[in-house]
């Protein structure tokens, strides 16, 4: 089978290529931003730590719907909560998430997102 590339390009590819580990958690963290209202969510903390009823009240959304989105966003990994008495507040757990974001919206033509 005859290649398309020369022999060094082949070799920088294979060896700049990140490994299935990183792909797979590069895939997991791109899913869990591939929804408008866990995007949302995300673009909301990147402000401001907040709890639940302040996110449903600021983000027209029903409570289950926000705890449902949250739950997935601290299983990937995105946000972080802590608890003060019976109020938990959300955060996002890295400031280069935020950072993400803007790359992403910058690209797409948005100054500000």
């Amino acid at each position: 089978m005859k290649t398309l590339l020369d022999s060094e390009t082949a070799n920088l590819v294979q060896n700049y290529l990140p490994r299935n580990a990183v792909l797979y958690s590069l895939s997991e963290f791109f899913s869990a931003c591939g929804d408008a209202t866990r995007t949302k969510i995300i673009c909301a903390l990147s402000i401001s730590e907040m709890c639940v009823t302040d996110l449903c009240t600021l983000l027209s959304l029903n409570q289950t719907t926000c705890s449902h989105q949250l739950r997935y966003l601290r299983s990937a990994g995105i946000v972080r909560c802590r608890r003060e008495g019976k109020v938990i507040f959300y955060s996002l757990r890295d400031k280069r998430i935020e950072n993400v974001l803007s790359a992403g919206a910058e690209y797409l033509g948005y100054m500000r997102y």
